[in-house]
C-alpha cells in the first residue's frame, strides 16, 4: 500500500507516523512555503506540483493507491487540485480536516466570509486589532487606518509598514495570550477558523478579557469528496482502501 499524503499540518505529521508504523509506504508532500517546517517521518517531497495537471502527471509517474489531503483547512487551492487530479487519474482520495472552532457562552464572535470581508467589518468592531490570519491575508487590512498587531510564523514579503509584527509558531499558552492582549490593549481579535488546539488559547483569552473576535469562515470543500475529521478516521479509511485493492 502506497499513499501520497499532502501535509504541512500536525494531523499530517501524525498520520504519516501512524501509517508508517502500520507498514504503509507514505510519501509526504509539503508546499515549502514555511521556513524550517516541521518534517514528518519517512519520505518527503517539498514544493508545488504545478496545479492539478502537474499533480495528475506526478501521480501517473509515481503510482500510489490513495491520496490523503491533510493540508490546512484554508489551503483550498491545493485541495481543489488534489480532487481534480485524483479524479483524472482514478485514484482514491480522502480529505482529512480537523473540526472547526465553535463559540461557547461568553464569546462575542463576528463571522466573515473572507479576509477582505473581515477587514471591512473590523472598524465596526474595534480599533486596536490583533491579526492571527497568517501572512498571506494581511494585505486586506493595510488601509483600515487602525492600529494593528500581526502574528505570523514567517515574515511577510515585503514587510508591512502599517502594523507591528510578531514572528512566532504555536502552540501558545493561555497565560501568554492573555498577557499579549493586555499589554497591547487589543480590543478586537481577527482569526481564521483553523480549528485545533495549537492556537485556540487566544480564543479563551479573548473570552476572558471580553475581547470580540472576527472569525473568517473556512472555504467550502469541493463537492463529492470523502472527509474525516480525525487521524484515526483517516487510518481506518486507508486500511479499507488497502483491503479493497487486494481483492
Amino acid at each position: 500500500m502506497k499513499v501520497l499524503l499532502l501535509g504541512g499540518t500536525g494531523e499530517g505529521r501524525e498520520l504519516a507516523s501512524v501509517l508508517r508504523d502500520a507498514g504503509v509506504d507514505v510519501v509526504s508532500s509539503l508546499a515549502g512555503r514555511t521556513a524550517a517546517a516541521r518534517m514528518p517521518v519517512g519520505e518527503v517531497r517539498v514544493g508545488g506540483f504545478g496545479g492539478a495537471a502537474g499533480l495528475a502527471a506526478w501521480l501517473q509517474e509515481h503510482p500510489v493507491d490513495a491520496v490523503v489531503d491533510a493540508t490546512h483547512p484554508f489551503a483550498s487551492t491545493m485541495t481543489a487540485h488534489a480532487v481534480a487530479a485524483a479524479r483524472e487519474v482514478g485514484v482514491e482520495l480522502l480529505v482529512l480536516r480537523r473540526p472547526g472552532w465553535t463559540p461557547v457562552r461568553g464569546d462575542d464572535w463576528h463571522w466573515a466570509d473572507s479576509t477582505v470581508a473581515a477587514a471591512e467589518l473590523l472598524p465596526r468592531v474595534g480599533t486596536r486589532a490583533f491579526l492571527t490570519i497568517g501572512r498571506q491575508g494581511l494585505d486586506a487590512f493595510a488601509n483600515t487606518g487602525l492600529w494593528m498587531l500581526a502574528r505570523c510564523v514567517d515574515a511577510p514579503e515585503p514587510l508591512p509598514d502599517w502594523c507591528s509584527l510578531i514572528l512566532a509558531r504555536g502552540p501558545f499558552t493561555l497565560a501568554d495570550e492573555e498577557s499579549l492582549l493586555r499589554e497591547h490593549r487589543v480590543d478586537v481579535l481577527v482569526t481564521k477558523d483553523s480549528g485545533g488546539p495549537a492556537t485556540a488559547a487566544k480564543l479563551t483569552a479573548a473570552r476572558r478579557l471580553g475581547v470580540p473576535v472576527i472569525v473568517v469562515r473556512r472555504p467550502p470543500l469541493p463537492g463529492g469528496v470523502e472527509v474525516v475529521e480525525t487521524v484515526e478516521g483517516a487510518v481506518q479509511w486507508v486500511m479499507r482502501v488497502s483491503h479493497s485493492s487486494r481483492r
